[in-house]
């Protein structure tokens, strides 16, 4: 059975980290691109990161880079996304997703996705 199960949210206050991972079972990762998505209250999906398939590439919404850094374990056949330096406007919901396609994009079109964790950032 493919499935990939993100774990990591919570509640943070503004200017603090958490690391969201994506285990995936029932196909190997290394063979996929990656993405996160972010769905805040009200809002549709937005590509905040991905990775292509051979780790050569990642991309970053505007809005997060220099703060959010997506990276992959294949051994462990898990995804990571490091969070830092949160603001309120990082709350939402995030998905992964992994798609076989070669290189990963931003927008919402991968055949594998997560059930979402919360990432909640207030004070």
């Amino acid at each position: 059975q493919v499935q990939l199960v993100e774990s990591g949210g919570g509640l943070v206050q503004p200017g603090g980290s958490l690391r969201l991972s994506c285990v995936a079972s029932g196909f190997p990762l290394d063979n996929y691109s990656i993405g996160w998505f972010r769905q805040a209250p009200g809002k549709g999906r937005v590509g905040i990161s991905c990775i292509t398939k051979n780790n050569d590439k990642t991309y970053y919404l505007d809005s997060v880079k220099g703060r959010f850094t997506v990276s992959r374990d294949n051994a462990e056949n898990t995804i990571y996304l490091q969070m830092n330096d949160l603001k309120p406007e990082d709350t939402g919901v995030y998905y992964c997703a992994a798609d076989p396609a070669f290189f990963c994009v931003l927008t919402p079109r991968y055949e594998y996705w997560g059930q979402g964790a919360q990432v909640t950032v207030s004070s």
